[in-house]
């Protein structure tokens, strides 16, 4: 939302604007869905259990996308993950990878509490068992659509339109330029340069 504000308040058009926020979407923003489908995917569908990859994971230094929150965790639970648990569910004919995906929380979260499944994490690994049980799609089109990225397309619909809200906010509330606080981009020069 932060580059759609800023290019708004720059005087930008609507579509500038948003197609600014969208460039920030990416495995670490937004694109997670994917990531924790194709990654949760890889290590259930090769027989991995839940222990092995976390410690994989961890052996070759990389994230789980879709584990983690800065704000929520075991003792802060994220009510949108509940809700979504309840109807997938009570819903969905069945929840392997998601399982699996649960299975792999209470390992992290033994480690450290906020290392949850995440509502990406989450929306990434039911969207696969729904795919794949549904008896619409095959395994091939099923894997597919993970592949080729539409999951990171339901996170896109849904944030362009928080990102067309900041705009027109900005825009009606006639928001002059951004500026960053001078606190954030002062800085201290070293003594032999100081001026």
């Amino acid at each position: 939302a932060h580059n759609t504000i800023i290019c708004a308040r720059a005087g930008k058009d609507l579509v500038s604007s948003l197609t600014s926020g969208l460039l920030t979407i990416g495995d670490r923003f937004g694109g997670a869905l994917d990531a924790a489908a194709k990654m949760f995917s890889k290590a259930f569908d090769s027989g991995i259990i839940p222990m092995e990859f976390v410690n994989k994971m961890k052996k070759e230094g990389k994230l789980i996308m879709g584990i983690g929150h800065r704000v929520k965790s075991i003792n802060n639970p994220d009510m949108r993950v509940q809700i979504l648990k309840d109807f997938v569910k009570q819903h969905f004919p069945a929840t392997p990878l998601l399982d699996y995906a649960l299975e792999v929380e209470k390992i992290t979260t033994s480690k450290k509490p906020n290392l949850i499944l995440n509502v990406d994490g989450f929306i990434g690994v039911a969207f696969v068992d729904m795919l794949r049980n549904c008896g619409s799609f095959t395994r091939e089109e099923a894997d597919e659509y993970v592949d080729i990225g539409a999951l990171n397309g339901i996170f896109v619909l849904g944030r362009s339109m928080g990102f067309i809200g900041h705009y027109l906010d900005q825009k009606r509330l006639k928001q002059g330029l951004y500026r960053h606080p001078w606190d954030d981009i002062s800085y201290v020069l070293p003594e032999h340069m100081s001026m």
